[in-house]
């Protein structure tokens, strides 16, 4: 019979609607019958994707006798925390408390009003109920042992969300020589990434060293960006028949991931390795990104404009099992072209895994493979491009891993993003026109009049926007104003700005909070200010808020920009990676600052061939009318396209011709 899940719309809550647990989503009515039937709380937070959160239901919340102690003892509440990051920030901060890390499943006990009191991530059949029993016991003899806990831990993640004290009152390059200094001794100089296992792409990490090598031109960190590209694209963390990441490698090698493949990683990728060909023109991480978009636009499309969460790491309850190989499979199904395809994707010792099955990967360019197989470039090119038809049309055949059919705004933001850098880069206009109409759909199904943003919406689930939605749809609508020079969309980034100040930022902490200050109000109210894996949305809004500010000249935008940059110049200096996204912010507002403005009917052309040859810290800004944009107003001429090359708003002389706007920007980056 089914739970209370029944009736959600998130796929991961669906997943366990037919449980033998009671299982109830967070609600105020949820939370109301743990105080009036005075049980201890368990919040289990996952996501539909994950591996163990799939081991751990099939163990545990499946099994009847565990279930019975479960629902004699506690109000269980399962939370999805792609729809409820907030929820999972407070009680995976509880369990980062106790324990020195996090993960998920995550399971957190807490008290009928919310606050945590135990809790870890996965837990296998016979320790969950030892925990389970322990815990009952405990609340049912000694409940001011359970609350003196709570309070203890409700003290320690209020401690850290006091902001830090800013010492600094300038900026200099010696934060970020420190920085990548520290950074490079962590540095993987065989396999690229970072010099430990499980290894993430963290592509905001070499996004920043990107535009740090743009500047420094530092060998080592030129040499080590290669090097992690490169690796990265060949592993089998990259799906090399259906394009696009999967969402981590558990090894050192980036050979076998958690084949789950997540839409905030693609998007980030696509971007990075965009931004790459845009420094280095290497083909392969064209290929990539054509890859990757194509992958995104077949399996994660709704049809409409939005995109899908994610896809499942498990198929037929296996993990991998619908994209690993067996060497008597692919022998059948590619006959004479069998050994040039196993030499290629490594069907070998090195790419072996387990129980006879291989993840495809590479470990060597095409030109090594050809001249070793007495084949041109072109013909081995080809020919693989057979092997790979086939394999794709078999994989047809075969179970497809579950879809995670979320439309968050956040992730659709990122995706936007990408898609418009793209086309920047490539000059391929169907990723421009993916861009637009993501960015209608973010706009027409999740944007409100007053200017508050929702995270997810459908016909059972609509909530409120976090942090995070706000500033990666602002950042996309920037992008999107560029890739069709259209003002409305800079206004629309404005407009949410606004609001997220308004509504997010607390002036006398000096902090940008996560949640709404109209949204329900959680045991702590978290800020964010690491990067991860998704950059922090602390540090994606002063971003944003720094470049609003030269398009409006608001120095209120600037002013909170650079307050929170001065926060955590520290955690920049000791920690790179960590911080990533603030290191980008504070090159950019380092290195000279170049805003060049085209006006005119060509603007879109001039902007383009432009793009492709300036550094990454210029700001642009495009009209093809007249504008009372602060760094647009009067420079309209009729019949004429300008481009002004400007430092703090004063301009040099304006010129239609690209090569002497170039050599402007060189002279004033020089």
């Amino acid at each position: 019979m089914p739970n209370h899940l029944i009736k959600e719309s998130s796929p991961y809550l669906l997943q366990h609607a037919n449980n033998p647990v009671n299982w109830y989503a967070w609600n105020d009515e949820t939370l109301e019958l743990a105080k009036k039937e005075n049980k201890l709380i368990l919040v289990s937070i996952g996501y539909s994707a994950c591996h163990w959160c799939h081991v751990m239901e099939h163990e545990s919340f499946e099994d009847e006798t565990v279930a019975n102690i479960m629902n004699e003892n506690f109000i269980n509440i399962k939370v999805d925390r792609e729809e409820r990051p907030d929820i999972d920030m407070v009680y995976m901060g509880a369990v980062q408390l106790m324990t020195g890390q996090g993960g998920w499943p995550l399971n957190c006990f807490a008290l009928p009003d919310g606050r945590p009191v135990y809790g870890g991530t996965y837990f296998p059949k016979k320790q969950w109920v030892n925990v389970l029993t322990n815990l009952a016991d405990l609340y049912a003899n000694n409940p001011n042992k359970a609350y003196e806990y709570a309070a203890n831990l409700t003290e320690g993640l209020e401690q850290l969300e006091i902001p830090k004290e800013t010492e600094a009152t300038h900026f200099n390059m010696q934060t970020l020589y420190s920085s990548v200094h520290k950074w490079r001794q962590g540095f993987d100089t065989e396999h690229g990434g970072p010099n430990r296992a499980p290894k993430f792409p963290l592509p905001n990490n070499y996004l920043f060293l990107l535009h740090y090598n743009y500047f420094e031109d530092d060998v080592i960190v030129k040499k080590h960006l290669d090097l992690t590209l490169t690796k990265m694209a060949y592993g089998g963390i990259y799906d090399h028949l259906g394009g696009g990441f999967a969402r981590y490698s558990t090894d050192v090698i980036w050979k076998v991931p958690h084949f789950e493949k997540m839409l905030y990683d693609n998007a980030q990728l696509v971007s990075l390795y965009s931004q790459a060909y845009k420094q280095t023109k290497n083909e392969l991480y064209k290929k990539v990104v054509y890859e990757a978009i194509d992958f995104v636009k077949r399996e994660l499309s709704n049809g409409d404009g939005g995109f899908y969460s994610a896809l499942d790491a498990d198929s037929e309850g296996v993990e991998g099992k619908y994209y690993v190989w067996q060497k008597e499979e692919l022998h059948k199904l590619l006959k004479n072209d069998f050994d040039l395809f196993a030499d290629y994707y490594c069907v070998n010792d090195i790419g072996y895994w387990e129980d006879e099955n291989y993840v495809l990967m590479r470990d060597t360019d095409d030109s090594m493979t050809a001249l070793k197989h007495n084949l041109s470039i072109t013909e081995l090119q080809t020919k693989i491009n057979s092997c790979k038809h086939i394999l794709l049309q078999e994989l047809e055949k075969r179970v497809k891993p579950g879809l995670d059919n979320k439309v968050l705004a956040s992730w659709n933001g990122l995706m936007c993003k990408a898609l418009s850098e793209a086309y920047l880069v490539f000059d391929e206009k169907e990723f421009k026109d993916l861009a637009i109409l993501n960015a209608n759909y973010i706009f027409a199904n999740y944007c409100n009049e007053n200017g508050q943003l929702l995270r997810v919406k459908n016909n059972n689930t609509s909530i409120t926007g976090f942090l995070e939605d706000y500033a990666f749809v602002i950042d996309a609508f920037m992008f999107v104003y560029l890739i069709t020079a259209n003002e409305e969309w800079i206004f629309k980034a404005k407009k949410l700005s606004d609001y997220a100040i308004h509504n997010f930022y607390d002036e006398k902490q000096n902090t940008f909070f996560f949640t709404d200050a109209t949204q329900e109000k959680l045991v702590v109210r978290k800020s964010e200010w690491s990067d991860n894996v998704i950059p922090a949305s602390s540090s994606q809004m002063a971003i944003n808020l720094y470049r609003l500010s030269i398009y409006f000249d608001e120095t209120n935008y600037q002013d909170i920009s650079q307050n929170l940059l001065k926060s955590v110049l520290k955690e920049i200096e000791n920690y790179g990676p960590g911080y990533s996204n603030w290191a980008m912010l504070l090159l950019q507002i380092l290195k000279p600052q170049t805003e060049v403005v085209i006006v005119g009917k060509t603007v879109n052309e001039k902007f383009a061939a432009l793009y492709k040859q300036t550094p990454p810290n210029v700001i642009f800004a495009l009209s093809d009318s007249k504008s009372d944009l602060p760094l647009l107003k009067n420079r309209y001429v009729e019949e004429q396209t300008l481009i002004y090359v400007c430092k703090n708003n004063s301009c040099l002389l304006p010129s239609e011709s690209i090569e002497d706007a170039i050599k402007q920007i060189e002279e004033s980056n020089s």
